[in-house]
């Protein structure tokens, strides 16, 4: 049954030929080989966002009037609302951290260098995009805490220079985050960056195909028959599934036991509420802005600690282009310490930032 199957597909699509590319394609199995596999943990975790995002669909009303209710209604009544919301929040939260963990394995590995520096820059453009799927998600609960978290987070947009104002009425649809706010985050969330998202990920994969993984650092000069490779298909697929598997219990061990609050409805006359912070990925920019004097050297301290960011973004995007020495130089060891107190204060605000 299962081979008259495969025989019939194969006659009119000509799998034979995709399954002996994959069988023929070679992965590095050397120094590091663990962190290759994060990649493949965000793009499930994608997929899931996809799936439970159009299962919420059915129910969400994107209006500042119905919102609300609709996601109490989606957790209260709908058969299993309750579970999709929560994998849906908590899928999102891990696809960063996976995200996160991927970007910041490919730099210690250095693996952004020559000729792989475009896939190193749509990474980076992921991430963002990942970001702002977060950000524009928050909102649309519409409660308090993602009410006054996004009128925080549109306010620092508003502070950057040249295009912040623009960009913070554009976003909000009016001068303040007001029920005009809500169907164009919904908008952004649902329609617009799924697409550039898409468009970009298919490039990102494009890349990686046809340039293969990086090899480990070192193998330049290591002979050809003493490197190590495993087959793509099916070795370095069944180690992604078996991972998939794993971080899919961890997602519903979260879903299950820590289900996604609804918190208040969003009251647009309340004051802010004490110690209202942004997601943990925002957090360490939140708290860094907060250690900045109200003004340096008559600039205002805000606008310094947003154009710090800016640079230092800027520096993060470029790397493959600033790292092109060989490994043991000043500027290689240079680039690597830059990383690693980018990650490490990254790190140490967003702790401060829980703990403060």
């Amino acid at each position: 049954m299962w081979k008259r199957l495969r025989d019939w597909i194969d006659q009119r699509f000509e799998t034979g030929l995709l399954i002996d590319f994959l069988k023929k394609k070679k992965v590095p199995h050397g120094k590091g080989w663990f962190w290759y596999y994060f990649g493949g943990v965000a793009l499930f975790l994608f997929v899931v966002q996809v799936i439970s995002g159009i299962l919420l669909l059915f129910y969400y009303k994107a209006s500042a009037d119905s919102a609300y209710e609709s996601i109490r209604f989606i957790m209260s009544q709908v058969k299993f609302g309750w579970l999709v919301r929560s994998v849906h929040s908590w899928a999102g939260n891990l696809m960063v951290l996976a995200v996160f963990i991927h970007m910041f394995s490919v730099f210690f590995l250095r693996a952004y260098r020559k000729p792989r520096e475009m896939t190193w820059i749509s990474g980076v453009i992921l991430l963002l995009l990942v970001m702002g799927f977060g950000f524009s998600g928050y909102l649309l609960p519409w409660n308090e805490l993602s009410y006054f978290a996004t009128k925080v987070g549109t306010d620092i947009i508003g502070v950057i220079p040249i295009v912040g104002k623009a960009m913070m009425t554009l976003l909000r649809g009016s001068e303040e985050v007001t029920g005009a706010t809500l169907p164009r985050f919904y908008g952004i969330h649902v329609a617009m960056l799924p697409l550039i998202f898409t468009l970009v990920l298919t490039t990102h994969l494009i890349f990686i195909q046809v340039q293969g993984m990086s090899e480990p650092r070192g193998w330049e000069t290591v002979p050809e028959e003493k490197k190590v490779h495993i087959p793509f298909f099916p070795n370095f697929v069944l180690r992604d599934l078996l991972l998939w598997l794993i971080v899919f219990n961890i997602l519903a061990v979260l879903a299950v036991l820590f289900p996604w609050e609804l918190g208040q409805k969003a009251d647009l006359f309340s004051s802010a509420p004490a110690g209202i912070k942004p997601e943990w990925y925002f957090l360490f920019m939140f708290q860094a802005l907060k250690y900045i004097p109200g003004t340096v050297l008559f600039i205002d301290g805000e606008l310094l600690g947003i154009l710090a960011f800016l640079i230092g973004g800027l520096f993060w995007l470029l790397i493959p282009f600033l790292d092109t020495t060989d490994d043991g130089t000043a500027r290689a060891r240079g680039i690597k310490l830059g990383g690693t107190f980018i990650l490490l204060f990254i790190v140490v605000m967003t702790v401060l930032g829980f703990v403060v």
